[in-house]
């Protein structure tokens, strides 16, 4: 930053925040503060508001690097980043060496691949998950055709479905009716917004479904009322209560124009 930002005072800001110890709260409820940092002199606070903004930073030498240095051409080997995350696409038989070119740039950097989360995959014989999306082979209902393409990652229907399973356990017993279906809306309207991109369906109806019965498990604890959901149908629950339906709702946007 300092080399294109000359505001002293804005950079000493940023420094400090980099420097400002991490409190984490341990299982006894014990709290902890660390300055690793500080003590390293690298790194940034994982979560914190500003590490995206400085990842990007980062991010732009590393992919105006890889274009000048003629990578993306002698490979074509093109990046796709988002902040820190990054996915290399290339043709087959090239990817190990881009591997290798990109470690050997992220050292130069000063920066720390993720090994864990670091792997080759060939497409379309395998997948691979980016940014909550796992691309792979898809089918077309239409024509029965293969193709590749982006569908929501397992991992992020049951984390939304387990969301919605704690919104409406006996510990929410306590709100009321409406405003417990104006708070599933906006997390069921805010998670489908952002997975809307190409084969959504599927997934669409597993957190649809998994809304409805939780909700009909609810009225009818909140009610009292014994046996199971019967009497609450998912008509009477979008139509009465104004659970927000998806499909009807919300917009899908098309792999191809």
């Amino acid at each position: 930053m300092a080399r294109r930002i000359s505001d002293g005072p804005l950079l000493h800001l940023v420094k400090m925040w980099l420097e400002a110890p991490v409190e984490e709260t341990e299982e006894g409820g014990r709290k902890q503060r660390t300055s690793r940092n500080k003590d390293d002199g690298r790194g940034t606070p994982q979560g914190g508001v500003l590490s995206p903004l400085l990842a990007n930073l980062y991010m732009r030498r590393f992919v105006l690097g890889w274009k000048v240095c003629g990578h993306q051409g002698r490979l074509d080997a093109h990046i796709v980043n988002y902040a820190d995350d990054f996915v290399i696409c290339c043709k087959p038989g090239r990817a190990s060496e881009a591997l290798a070119v990109m470690r050997r740039m992220m050292e130069e950097l000063r920066l720390t691949v993720n090994e864990k989360k670091t792997s080759l995959r060939s497409l379309p014989e395998g997948t691979f998950s980016f940014l909550g999306f796992t691309f792979g082979r898809l089918v077309s209902w239409k024509t029965g055709r293969s193709y590749i393409g982006p569908e929501p990652a397992k991992k992020k229907v049951m984390a939304i479905c387990k969301r919605i399973g704690e919104m409406t356990s006996r510990s929410m017993l306590w709100r009321d009716e409406g405003e417990q279906v104006v708070h599933l809306n906006q997390i069921l309207n805010g998670w489908a917004n952002y997975f809307r991109l190409g084969y959504v369906t599927r997934a669409w109806e597993v957190v649809q479904q998994h809304a409805c019965r939780r909700l009909r498990w609810w009225l009818r604890r909140k009610r009292g009322q014994a046996g199971g959901g019967s009497g609450y149908s998912n008509l009477r629950l979008y139509e009465q209560y104004g659970l927000i339906q998806l499909s009807a709702v919300i917009g899908r946007i098309p792999l191809w124009a």
